[in-house]
């Protein structure tokens, strides 16, 4: 018997957040390196979206679904050693539910703009903390011209005692450009392309370094 895949799960409470731009970065990153399977569980199927778009296929494999019970069985899945899941951007549902009950890793994207890490905290309090699930928030969408406000942000979550990820992932066209493309971060090739690989490359491993603890 192989040993059960790895099961990263991105969630948020509200759309618009960078949840599907983080979870085929991350799944792009780290297919380099394992057997990625990417789970479309959110019903708008963004991710699906992006996939279909690739006319020269990718790294990893992504199926689509959102029934909670088949959701539920992901942790027996065979051939991949690594699932990263898309969730739908509403706290009360039954598919972001099931997926979080057999998490391994939770990631947390927000932009660091007050209403949203608002939104985010009350998302950490009522459905994170009680799992006792691992988990980062990630600061997305970050204007380079005002890093300050990543940072206080930052020290926002940590006085409230919520991991974040020292990393963190500026905003660039890029992202959306490699959308269209219908690729991840790490194959489009234009304009600032390097610096929004890099930004998810450092989060990427600040991640990894905590399934390693």
């Amino acid at each position: 018997m192989s040993a059960p895949p790895k099961i990263i799960v991105v969630a948020n409470g509200k759309g618009g957040v960078g949840k599907t731009t983080s979870v085929m970065a991350l799944s792009g990153i780290y297919a380099e390196k394992y057997k990625v399977l990417t789970v479309d569980a959110d019903p708008q199927g963004s991710c699906s979206w992006w996939f279909e778009r690739s006319d020269q296929g990718l790294s990893f494999d992504l199926a689509k679904e959102t029934d909670p019970k088949l959701l539920g069985g992901l942790r027996t899945i065979e051939g991949y050693d690594l699932v990263v899941i898309d969730t739908p951007p509403a706290l009360g549902s039954e598919t972001l539910a099931a997926v979080i009950a057999i998490a391994d890793y939770l990631i947390l994207p927000t932009p660091p703009a007050p209403m949203d890490l608002a939104a985010l905290i009350e998302t950490v309090q009522q459905a994170v903390t009680p799992t006792g699930i691992a988990h980062r928030v990630l600061l997305t969408k970050v204007d380079s011209r005002s890093l300050g406000e990543a940072l206080e942000a930052q020290n926002t979550l940590m006085d409230l005692g919520i991991q974040a990820c020292n990393a963190f992932v500026r905003a660039y066209k890029a992202h959306e450009r490699a959308a269209l493309d219908g690729v991840p971060i790490t194959q489009w090739r234009g304009k600032n392309a390097k610096e929004a690989e890099a930004d998810y490359r450092r989060v990427a491993n600040e991640i990894q370094r905590d399934w390693r603890k």
